[in-house]
């Protein structure tokens, strides 16, 4: 088991990278079909699906902000599992300078 000094340094490391992430979209690039070389942003707003047009431009940029999405959770399930370890061996967040 790691001690409480090094899951604060994880903790440190795995918070730069949240921040790193935070430019994001949440939804899918999906295409308006093979007719229609055109592309769609798609996510739920209050539980209903919203569909976006993508500039055609814009499609990489909003393909790399999607993908920062699926990184940021995986960062974040990371962090809440640090998080966990710290304060079931009886570490202090607040001593993290985030409380």
């Amino acid at each position: 088991m790691p001690s409480i000094y090094e899951l604060i340094k994880k903790r440190e490391q795995v918070v730069r990278r949240v921040h790193e992430h935070m430019d994001f979209l949440i939804g899918s690039v999906s295409t308006k079909g093979l007719k229609y070389p055109a592309y769609n942003l798609t996510t739920k707003v209050d539980g209903v699906t919203r569909t976006r047009h993508i500039p055609k431009d814009m499609l990489p940029v909003v393909k790399r902000l999607v993908a920062r999405h699926q990184t940021l959770k995986r960062l974040l399930k990371e962090l809440a599992d640090v998080n966990w370890k710290l304060v079931s061996q009886g570490g202090d967040l607040s001593d993290c300078g985030t409380l």
